[in-house]
């Protein structure tokens, strides 16, 4: 699997998923979460509705609507706690559970933004780790190629620091 990092605006980008770092809810909210879901349009909310929430570390998969992509994977990140409170087990629950639902979908292409790096503040360098072990890691024979999106060039950095430093 080829895995890239961009700085970029995540509902821009075309390719067959993007995942949301979702709330609960799943019924939009700030950052990330809430720039999908103006993006995508009312419909993906009337859809993220039906499922009536999501556990963090699950993932929900829905239409892209008005977005570029065809479909939106939603997924809670942890919120940090400190990290004593299962945050680094759930936030690799996020990727594996998304890239499955990626796979069951035919997704070959799939980017990822900062799950849990904003507002739920977990460490960035640890974040960015997790999310290039798990997805590097992942088993599955799709997707073929993954982006991680960054929002800010700190963001960006610690990405390609995670990829260059990552070893199958």
């Amino acid at each position: 699997m080829k895995m890239t990092a961009v700085l970029n605006d995540i509902t821009k980008l075309r390719v067959d998923a993007i995942v949301n770092a979702a709330n609960c809810s799943l019924l939009g909210g700030g950052g990330v979460d809430g720039a999908i879901h103006r993006a995508a349009g009312r419909q993906l909310y009337e859809a993220c509705l039906k499922f009536g929430g999501c556990h963090t570390g699950e993932a929900r998969i829905t239409p892209g609507f008005n977005l570029p992509a065809r479909y939106v994977i939603h997924t809670p990140g942890p919120v940090w706690r400190g990290g004593t409170h299962g945050e680094p087990d759930l936030l690799r629950s996020c990727y594996l559970n998304s890239l499955a639902l990626a796979e069951e979908n035919g997704c070959r292409t799939v980017a990822f933004p900062g799950i849990s790096i904003g507002v739920y503040r977990y460490p960035l360098e640890a974040a960015v780790k997790i999310a290039v072990d798990a997805v590097g890691t992942w088993a599955g024979k799709l997707p073929e190629e993954v982006i991680f999106c960054a929002f800010s060039e700190n963001v960006l950095d610690a990405y390609q620091r995670a990829l260059d430093g990552f070893q199958a």
